[in-house]
Formats: C-alpha cells, sequence, structure tokens
C-alpha cells in the first residue's frame, strides 16, 4: 500500500490544490521543503501527495543524514518521465475531465489493456501523468487486479 508520494511541479500550491479537489480532500505548505505543498485525501490511511518545485530533487544524505532537498535551478527535469500512478476519485469521470479542461490539462479517459479497466489520464502541468480512476473504473481494476492475472501477465 502506498501511503504518499512526491511529484514535481511549477507550481507546487496550484497542484496541491487541484489534487486535493480531486480527492475531496485539502491543500497545506509541506514545510520540510521550502515552497513545496502538499494535497491531503483526509482518508483513513493519511494519503498525502507531496508537490515540490520542479528544480528540487531529493538526494541521499550521509551515513547517518537524512535526504536532502537542493534546489535554486541546480537541476532541470525532463518534461516527461516512466513516473505515474493510479490514484482513487469519489467525483464522475465527467467532473475530473472538466477539471482538467478548466486547468488547460490533458486529462482522457483510456482504456488499459485487453479491456482490463479504464482510467482518466490526467497530465500535471501536461508533464506528470496521474491516473484517476472513478469509482467504477475502481471496480474494474480491482477486478483485473489478482495476483491470478498479474501472474498470468508475466508468463504470457
Amino acid at each position: 500500500m502506498i501511503f504518499h508520494a512526491s511529484i514535481p511541479a511549477n507550481d507546487p500550491k496550484h497542484v496541491a490544490q487541484v489534487l486535493a479537489e480531486l480527492w475531496g480532500g485539502f491543500a497545506a505548505p509541506f514545510s520540510p521543503f521550502p515552497d513545496a505543498w502538499m494535497a491531503v485525501a483526509g482518508d483513513d490511511r493519511g494519503s498525502i501527495i507531496e508537490v515540490y518545485p520542479s528544480d528540487q530533487v531529493i538526494t541521499p544524505g550521509g551515513a547517518h543524514e537524512d535526504s536532502v532537498s537542493y534546489g535554486a535551478g541546480a537541476f532541470k527535469r525532463p518534461q516527461y518521465s516512466a513516473f505515474h500512478m493510479a490514484i482513487a476519485t469519489k467525483l464522475a469521470a465527467e467532473d475530473v475531465i472538466a477539471i482538467g479542461e478548466r486547468e488547460g490539462w490533458r486529462a482522457v479517459r483510456r482504456t488499459r489493456g485487453n479491456n482490463f479497466f479504464d482510467v482518466i489520464e490526467f497530465w500535471i502541468e501536461n508533464s506528470t501523468m496521474l491516473e484517476f480512476l472513478t469509482p467504477e473504473m475502481q471496480a474494474q481494476y480491482l477486478a483485473f487486479a489478482t495476483p491470478e492475472n498479474f501472474k498470468a501477465m508475466a508468463a504470457g
């Protein structure tokens, strides 16, 4: 189970606010890192998405030190990466897509695999893809995402 994740954004506060809206939660500053924000789901697992300025990275600390974040333009992230994650929402598909359209971000319903399940590809700042699953899509995903089905995919 994933409790929290972090993503980069050019406007962390705004992105956290949009994610919180999709979750029905709230956004707040994330104090460990300058200018970072978090979207808080308000669920029973403490789910959050930390949103960092896109010029910050997390690097390993020393032998007994915490991770360290560096910024100030020292790093430039690529526009796209292989990172994505699937996230539950209570909203209907048309509401998720409408939020994406309002933001000017790509948001489109897609089918994964051979009609395994549907998702809404929601492209944060048209750069980072999050897959949002409505209650209907969550049921499809859970019906598909069994150990047996994953083993069959790996063997096939």
